[in-house]
């Protein structure tokens, strides 16, 4: 029976943090919108992407301890996330704004900090929290790469359909640093080791609720 709750606490923790990851993350390619935001856009966005992946990605590695789970997290993400981008395709959102799978090298390397360091959480913590949170505003950056621009496509092909909030309007000036990949990578090395304990620690919490 235990191991029963146990599985169920699990696959629960995982759908509710994967989707609400794919929540905060769903508009990874949106800020271009924002045109003269876009990089204030990009630098939250993309700190935000790196805490939430690594939360859940951390959570589900330690819980199994096998090596590939976060990359398999990411997958569950991005799965999520292109299903949620048809539905809105559906309703007449501009298909331009598709999101390109860019979580999954970063828990490709939460992986290998995991295997490398025989599974040593706290290795995990420190050197896994710093390479997601260095390199997911690094690929990030293909969203903007390989994007079309959707304030351009919104308006070159305008569809009966769109919802009237999503109409793109002349965007207000402002301006950020120059560098937005290097301050949401500053960030996110930082912020990152912080969330990847938070996620050890959800699984450790997991294990108590059911030992009650």
């Amino acid at each position: 029976l235990m191991v029963w709750l146990r599985r169920c606490t699990h696959y629960l923790f995982i759908v509710v943090v994967a989707v609400n990851s794919t929540l905060l993350t769903i508009n990874a390619g949106d800020y271009i919108f924002y045109t003269d935001w876009a990089w204030t856009s990009y630098t939250v966005f993309s700190i935000s992407q790196t805490l939430m992946l690594i939360v859940g990605a951390t959570y589900y590695l330690t819980f199994t301890g096998v090596p590939g789970t976060a990359t398999y997290y990411a997958l569950i993400m991005t799965v999520y996330t292109w299903v949620a981008k048809g539905a809105w395709f559906a309703l007449g959102y501009p298909y331009d704004f598709i999101v390109t799978p860019v979580w999954l090298p970063s828990t490709m390397l939460l992986d290998l900090v995991y295997w490398a360091t025989k599974k040593n959480k706290h290795s995990l913590i420190l050197f896994g929290g710093v390479l997601v949170g260095m390199s997911l505003p690094l690929f990030n950056m293909v969203n903007l790469i390989t994007v079309a621009d959707p304030l351009e496509t919104a308006f070159k092909y305008p569809r009966p359909t769109l919802p009237p909030y999503m109409t793109p309007i002349e965007p207000q000036v402002g301006k950020f640093y120059n560098s937005p990949v290097a301050l949401g990578a500053g960030a996110g090395a930082v912020l990152a080791c912080t969330f990847a304990a938070l996620g050890c620690k959800l699984n450790t919490w997991t294990y108590r609720w059911m030992a009650a």
